[in-house]
């Protein structure tokens, strides 16, 4: 099992790893708004591709970070979601917003 984190990628890319779940989410929510204030681009890509496994929680920490970005003026698109998270947002009702296949 890899480290759970959320760093800074190339450019506006962040990238999220790891097992998002009830302890690794507080301080992932915390990393991820301060690397999305700080970040200089004005479109940001959250990268999801090194998640290996994910609860509710993260989904509710993509949705944090899309209101994190929408406050600090930048847009955010997320890609490489795992099929357990994407069938959370489908059951959710979250898809759209995700910009997910229905």
């Amino acid at each position: 099992m890899s480290e759970t984190a959320i760093r800074q990628g190339a450019g506006g890319e962040l990238l999220l790893s790891g097992v998002l779940d009830y302890r690794s989410g507080p301080a992932l929510r915390e990393q991820g708004r301060q690397l999305i204030a700080a970040s200089a681009a004005s479109a940001l890509v959250l990268d999801c591709a090194a998640v290996e496994k994910s609860s509710s929680v993260g989904l509710s920490l993509l949705l944090a970070f899309m209101r994190d970005a929408r406050a600090a003026g930048k847009s955010l698109k997320v890609r490489g979601l795992p099929q357990d998270m994407q069938g959370i947002a489908r059951v959710s009702g979250l898809h759209e917003l995700l910009d997910l296949p229905a």
